[in-house]
């Protein structure tokens, strides 16, 4: 069979049975959203959006007219016409590229699927495995450290110096709460970072944690301290909107695992911070979030609010999520630190699911350090999280970089080799080496199946005509409905190839250092499950901006990205405090106070203290 009749053999086939078994009643539809409706009383009648619960029912039956000509003229047979054109255009070399890399020989004998059934059913029970996950990381001291007199220095200390000033009773947790809300409030009207303020409850916490304390009770470096997270993670009585105007108005009475890890540690959650609509990019239903270095920029996303929120010293630290790239891109954009954990280190209860095998929450901080603090009281086994694990880190604080070898790429910040080769790392040039040449495309693949099996019913409801960005979600949802069951597991069985050639290529070095934002690292990095720590190591100015007025002091971000192996995110902590010790990228504090003659935008003055 020729290319040409073979690719048409393969988009009808694609299209044959889309419409033969995905659509009930073909004849009577107008338009693709009466189409997919039809499906309702089949598939997934019950289902709750988000991955939180489902309940398949019967099977579809066998439509009795799938030719085209039963769909309608119009705009329904348009969206269709759009769709197949996609597949064809996407889908189809996915397909063939992955069938070439791992379905070349019967008998499933080689390259298995990375999808792992769990048979545990009591998984509460479930003890660590290691007793050296009890060992907690041993923090920095900040003995020396006094209280600042200008509440703009308190906002931009770190972790530990926020921590010392509490536990010495320099500052209360209640001061320090109406510290981050004044400035939550302040520069939100610029950034649109935040979704909701949770006041009343970041009062209560911050009072009993300075009760606590009153009584000789210190729980650790995080008491008192305050924080936000991303609109994904659910805490009861407070919305949590995805970012999205289909669910604006949503309250889960749901206690997120690590909400719940951060308020036994002590923590105050003094705000829900944007997501981009749906986990998808800066854009959600009440704005779009912008750059505090540049506010003529957005952020990127979907960790929009944590990066912009940390980086204008609007909270101390943020938690935010990636499934692909929603941890890298906003910290590079907004310069914060950042930790993309492996996969599996922090449990996802309750928090808004894109894809099972991909999804991972992380740490904005103002530093490696701050970052490896809040990774070491928040990791470990969530018993409702079967891809969850207690992984036993080596203390990222006691690690001896003079031991390791690390690898450069060719688009790694040179300053950065510099910098550990003189701190004693051996530093050498390295390549990733790998056969597999659809990565992108198996990332999409997974996260797009995935994505489509969590808000199904929303896609089925017509909700993603209101969705704020038509070319996102909408159109990859509407693609990945035209991916054949057989495709996504060989795309799994690709990623398996992929994670064997990615392990081969550490077998000389401990990390290595490149961009963190090149996408096709970006994919790679997210399928195979590596740590990542995005490092700030300087800045550029900014060309034919309003900056160029009266000396604003804009400018654009340059990050790099350290990558570790599998569970050794303490290598890529290490290697990062090291750098951190003797640069000052990630202490910079943006100029969002410093407006331009053009800008229409307006910041409010601070309030005087209450």
């Amino acid at each position: 069979m020729g290319s040409k009749s073979s690719q048409f053999y393969v988009t009808s086939l694609i299209i044959g049975r889309f419409l033969e078994f995905q659509l009930e009643n073909l004849s009577s539809c107008c338009n693709w959203k009466t189409v997919i409706s039809h499906q309702k009383a089949h598939v997934a009648e019950g289902a709750t959006w988000g991955g939180a619960t489902w309940k398949g029912q019967s099977r579809p039956s066998r439509v009795s007219h799938p030719e085209w000509a039963a769909v309608d003229v119009g705009v329904g047979s348009v969206v269709m016409l759009e769709i197949a054109k996609g597949a064809k255009e996407f889908n189809i070399p996915i397909i063939r590229a992955n069938r070439e890399l791992v379905a070349s020989e019967n008998g499933g004998l080689h390259y298995p699927s990375v999808l792992v059934f769990n048979p545990q059913w009591d998984t509460k029970t479930e003890k660590s495995a290691k007793q050296t996950f009890a060992k907690r990381f041993k923090y920095p001291s900040s003995s020396t450290i006094k209280r600042p007199q200008d509440d703009e220095d308190i906002a931009f200390m770190t972790i530990p110096e926020l921590g010392y000033l509490i536990k010495t009773k320099q500052i209360t947790s209640v001061e320090l709460t109406k510290i981050f809300l004044r400035r939550l409030k302040r520069y939100n009207v610029v950034l649109e970072a935040v979704v909701t303020y949770t006041e009343e409850l970041a009062y209560k916490q911050a009072e009993e944690a300075d009760n606590l304390l009153s009584r000789g009770v210190y729980l650790g470096p995080l008491h008192g301290i305050p924080y936000g997270l991303k609109d994904i993670i659910s805490v009861p009585q407070y919305k949590t909107t995805w970012g999205s105007t289909t669910f604006k108005s949503q309250i889960l009475d749901i206690e997120a695992w690590v909400y719940k890890r951060l308020k036994s540690a002590g923590a105050v959650l003094v705000a829900k911070l944007v997501t981009g609509s749906l986990a998808y990019d800066d854009i959600w239903f009440g704005g779009r979030t912008r750059n505090p270095w540049n506010i003529e920029e957005f952020s990127t996303g979907s960790s929009a609010g944590p990066a912009a929120s940390t980086s204008a010293g609007m909270v101390p630290f943020a938690i935010g999520s990636e499934t692909s790239g929603s941890i890298s891109f906003p910290a590079a954009r907004c310069g914060v630190t950042a930790l993309r954990p492996t996969f599996g280190t922090i449990g996802r209860t309750g928090v808004m699911s894109i894809s099972e095998s991909l999804d991972k929450l992380g740490p904005f901080c103002r530093s490696a350090s701050d970052c490896a603090i809040i990774l070491d009281s928040i990791r470990g086994k969530d018993p409702n999280d079967m891809s969850s694990r207690d992984i036993p880190f080596e203390d990222p604080f006691l690690v001896d970089i003079t031991k390791l070898r690390v690898g450069y790429l060719e688009d790694a910040e040179m300053e950065v080799v510099h910098v550990l080769e003189a701190k004693g790392v051996e530093m050498v040039p390295f390549e990733l080496n790998y056969t597999v040449d659809s990565v992108q495309g198996i990332l999409n693949f997974t996260m797009d199946v995935d994505m489509l099996a969590h808000f199904d019913q929303w896609q089925r409801s017509g909700y993603d005509n209101e969705y704020e960005a038509q070319d996102q979600w909408p159109t990859e949802l509407g693609r990945a409905r035209l991916i054949p069951a057989v495709d996504y597991v060989q795309a799994q069985r690709a990623r398996g190839r992929l994670i064997r050639e990615v392990e081969q290529s550490f077998n000389n070095v401990d990390a290595f250092i490149g961009n963190a934002t090149d996408w096709e690292k970006v994919c790679m990095g997210n399928l195979v499950g590596l740590p990542l720590i995005v490092v700030p190591t300087g800045f550029k100015n900014i060309s034919n901006s309003i900056s160029s007025y009266n000396n604003i002091r804009r400018r654009t971000t340059v990050a790099t990205g350290i990558y570790a192996p599998p569970q050794k995110d303490h290598i890529a902590l290490a290697l990062a405090i090291a750098y951190q010790s003797v640069t000052n990228h990630h202490s910079q504090r943006p100029p969002i106070d410093d407006l331009g003659p053009h800008d229409k935008l307006h910041i409010p003055k601070s309030p005087s203290p209450p």
